[in-house]
């Protein structure tokens, strides 16, 4: 006799570790962050069913931001490779996970309408890309290492280099977002949005690693940045749930 397959309630987060919503330090947080106590939902079936990715869905370039965006020529900055492993909190691959990736270019300018930064556009470099985790999570990409930029938080705030992340599992409530470090960057200690977390383990699963092991002679350098979704290690993720302590 077959069973047949019922979705279940996805369980909630631990997000003891997470910052809280309101932090002064971080201005953008004041008008983002509730008053008022949240209301729980139960999640109904579209939230924790699908999507399903496959590799039908991505381009053969989707992982290589060196390349996608390039027209008259190759992107500006250092090359780097950034590749890891996606794994549930007991430690299991998590397969076909589709991981999406988004950036400013070498000089810290995002290709958006709104960025207004003084930092040259590169016509070559588009800085969104996506890949597939493969049987055992693990995935990499192609890029140019992002920069430093100046915001608008305090007179003299800069955000580190970093690159943003987020995860589709297999249904659309399982969706995480979060930042990627880079090791040895001295930026990192004096981010308002970085001093927001009060918990130093957590800080450091933002960090990527350099990987000399994965690098490529004279082409580029390499950096590891594994993911574990839940547990006593599981990566920071920004899309806690807004107001909790």
């Amino acid at each position: 006799m077959s069973q047949i397959w019922q979705p279940r309630e996805l369980v909630h987060r631990d997000y003891d570790s997470h910052p809280p919503a309101f932090a002064p330090g971080y201005k953008t947080s004041v008008l983002r962050s509730p008053r008022n106590a949240l209301i729980s939902l139960q999640n109904s079936l579209s939230e924790i069913t699908g999507p399903i990715f496959g590799a039908k869905d991505l381009d053969p370039l989707d992982n290589d931001l060196i390349m996608n965006y390039a027209k008259d020529g190759l992107p500006i900055g250092e090359r780097i490779i950034v590749h890891g492993y996606v794994r549930d909190g007991f430690g299991r691959p998590m397969k076909n996970t589709l991981v999406e990736v988004w950036q400013a270019n070498a000089g810290g300018r995002y290709r958006h309408k709104k960025d207004k930064y003084l930092a040259p556009i590169d016509p070559n470099f588009g800085g969104c890309g996506r890949v597939l985790t493969d049987e055992n999570g693990y995935y990499f990409f192609r890029t140019i290492k992002p920069g430093p930029y100046p915001w608008r938080n305090q007179a003299s705030d800069w955000r580190p280099s970093h690159i943003h992340f987020s995860l589709s599992g297999d249904a659309f409530a399982q969706r995480l977002i979060t930042q990627m470090y880079f090791e040895g960057d001295p930026l990192i200690k004096q981010c308002p949005i970085v001093k927001t977390i009060n918990n130093d383990d957590a800080i450091r699963t933002l960090i990527a690693e350099l990987d000399t092991h994965a690098a490529v002679p004279l082409d580029c350098l390499a950096y590891r940045f594994d993911l574990v979704l839940r547990g006593q290690r599981a990566t920071l993720f920004e899309n806690r749930t807004q107001g909790a302590v």
